[in-house]
């Protein structure tokens, strides 16, 4: 067992026997780690091992280089299966398997309950069923795109094909011709409520052949068959599903064919019956006393983000006479990019994905001049926003463009593992708020704040003209990192300072968490965001010409917001908050909590989204939720009057 891909074109006798032995030694770590813990899925484990077995042992992947950026991939959907995939690993060299069960869903342990990247070997933190696929979509076009070419192997669960979105994965598969992808199914016919024909019916081989894949069916307990599937679906340049044939709970004769220990472990007198029954040894009571102790804790390994050194080129200046949309200023940025970037053979390290509205979100210009970078999702955006992020983690610039409503509502679980996964993806999102006007209340995404926010790891930046959202998508471009640059649908007017001059124009540089001080004032503040940044300044000139001076604030930066600014804000006794956004999760509730944090006792009005809008044009949309300039003057003067 050298690592090497499937070199051999069988096993021998040898490596039959090396692979029976760990098979047996590998179902009793399983056993031993689920009832030392008290919890987990041992079934599925169990009718997994075999081919994981084969996969770490053959697969170009090696404990001593797990990182080596030209390794196979192995994606393991069905992460719940972590016992099973653990003991493999731990059995082929890849840490002391000693070390998966003893601190097998212990707090602070790499070896989560589910499959998690902190363990050498594993690619893709998974658990919610039906991502791996797409994960393993993302990592093979990247393959494809550097020139890499290395495999990935997907493990998968049978009752998880039920998702809707491996068959999205799947077409996309085809369409981009990702050759060394390759899917083995864990074909138990049981899922934790049954037996998967009863649960949801479907015909798992012929949903592949239909999408053009290649299919080989296999006994998934027969190292010979399993070795030569895997063999032939790297060796034969086209997406292949194995399907291995397999046998929950197998290896213990009361567990087999038993959806009842899909996700239970054994109780303490069941164990000894399988320990004794599989032959192996039972020291349960010395791997119970380390556990307590904590001798052989394992924290797992840190895995660096690959990210590509991005030259962010020279800032467009848009003048004051222009009125342009903010997401025109996006699909022009990204253009310069992809022009800065661009290397002498040809080759560049940004990618960028849509979902069917290109002229919408204005990547068509990328699309027509770099159309080997430009990847058509279709109507597919949960599949797109696992591509998306999974190819980021190799190095290169991932955008995804979408409308609000699909790139973060639709797809919130999806960035949710991207987060999880340290991904670097660039999330454009257009139309936002009842901006997007005419289309309508399903259209109209008023709560991309408070969702991402939920995202430890994303950033939210949302633009207030096309100079500052032009330095923002450069910005964004070289931080690594997850962001949601959100911006509405409607033209907007280049923002000026006092002066005359684009006050985002010229020398302005973006700095992420830095408020922009639009207009000075002494009789209170509003602070505002996005696309109601140049409502707030035209409110500003209403309210000077009655004599009432406010400031005005531009927070961008929603994720980080400027709390010395707010303080600064709120010397001037009054805070009214502006926003196109749930008036309840957004930008006035941020503001809130800096306040109270502070404990910072002044006037305080949010001003937002209070429910769903119609279909018509923006600025009726806003009169209709009391959210015009009019109304913004009137209720800033009804609160400097309660001052």
């Amino acid at each position: 067992m050298d690592g090497k891909r499937f070199q051999a074109e069988r096993l021998d006798e040898g490596s039959l026997k090396r692979l029976a032995e760990l098979s047996r030694l590998a179902r009793g770590d399983i056993l031993k780690m689920t009832t030392l813990a008290r919890s987990g899925h041992p079934g599925g484990s169990m009718s997994s091992i075999d081919f994981y077995l084969v996969l770490y042992a053959y697969a170009n992947v090696h404990p001593q280089s797990s990182l080596d950026p030209n390794r196979d991939r192995i994606v393991i959907s069905h992460g719940h299966t972590s016992p099973g995939v653990y003991a493999a690993l731990g059995r082929t060299g890849f840490f002391p398997f000693e070390a998966a069960i003893v601190n097998f869903r212990k707090a602070g342990s790499a070896f989560e309950g589910h499959v998690e990247r902190g363990v050498p070997g594993v690619e893709w933190n998974t658990g919610n069923l039906g991502q791996g696929l797409s994960a393993g979509c993302g990592l093979a076009l990247g393959s494809k795109v550097l020139k890499r070419g290395f495999h990935v192997f997907v493990g998968m669960g049978c009752g998880e094909q039920q998702k809707g979105q491996i068959t999205e994965a799947r077409r996309f598969a085809i369409k981009y011709g990702l050759h060394d992808l390759t899917v083995i199914i864990d074909f138990n016919c049981r899922q934790i409520s049954g037996v998967t024909q009863e649960i949801m019916p479907q015909n798992i081989v012929e949903n592949y052949k239909s999408d053009g894949w290649r299919v080989i069916e296999v006994n998934g307990h027969d190292f010979q068959e399993i070795y030569r599937g895997l063999r032939e679906a790297a060796l034969f340049q086209h997406p292949t599903m194995i399907l291995a044939h397999t046998v929950m709970g197998k290896g213990v004769s009361f567990m087999e064919g038993k959806e009842e220990y899909h996700g239970r472990a054994l109780n303490l007198e069941e164990y000894k019956k399988a320990i004794q029954e599989l032959g192996v040894e039972d020291d349960l009571d010395r791997y119970r006393q380390i556990r307590e102790s904590g001798t052989l804790s394992y924290s797992g390994r840190e895995y660096p983000m690959e990210a590509p050194s991005i030259k962010i080129g020279i800032p467009k200046n848009y003048e004051k006479d222009q009125k342009l949309d903010n997401r025109s200023a996006f699909g022009n940025a990204l253009v310069d990019l992809a022009k800065a970037n661009l290397q002498g053979d040809g080759f560049l390290p940004i990618v960028v994905f849509d979902c069917d509205l290109a002229p919408s979100t204005k990547t068509t210009a990328f699309a027509k001049q770099f159309p080997n970078y430009f990847f058509q999702g279709g109507i597919q955006e949960h599949n797109t926003a696992t591509i998306a992020g999974a190819i980021s983690t190799l190095g290169l610039l991932s955008f995804f463009a979408d409308f609000g409503v699909f790139g973060v509502d639709e797809t919130y679980n999806q960035h949710r593992l991207n987060d999880i996964n340290r991904t670097n993806l660039k999330l454009i999102c257009t139309h936002n708020g009842l901006d997007v006007g005419e289309d309508g209340n399903t259209h109209q995404c008023i709560d991309y704040i408070g969702v991402i926010r939920n995202l430890f790891g994303y950033k939210i930046i949302a633009p207030a003209d096309p100079n500052q959202t032009d330095r923002v998508v450069r910005y964004v471009a070289k931080t690594p990192g997850n962001f949601l640059v959100a911006m509405g649908r409607s033209p907007v007017p280049i923002i000026l300072s006092e002066g005359g001059t684009p006050l985002f124009g010229g020398s302005y540089e973006f700095r992420y968490g830095q408020a922009d001080l639009m207009r000075k004032g002494k009789d209170g503040a509003i602070i505002s965001t996005g696309n109601m940044v140049y409502r707030a300044v035209q409110a500003w000139q209403k309210l000077k010409e009655k004599g009432i001076e406010v400031q005005v604030l531009n927070i961008s930066c929603l994720s980080d917001p400027d709390v010395e600014a707010i303080q600064a804000a709120a010397r001037t006794g009054m805070i009214v908050t502006y926003e196109d956004h749930h008036i309840q999760t957004g930008l006035g509730s941020l503001i809130a909590n800096v306040l109270t944090e502070k404990g910072l006792g002044i006037r305080f009005r949010k001003m937002g989204i209070s429910r769903y809008g119609s279909s018509g044009k923006p600025d009726d949309l806003y009169k209709m939720q009391g959210l015009d300039v009019d109304s913004l003057v009137k209720v800033v003067m009804e609160e400097i009057k309660k001052k």
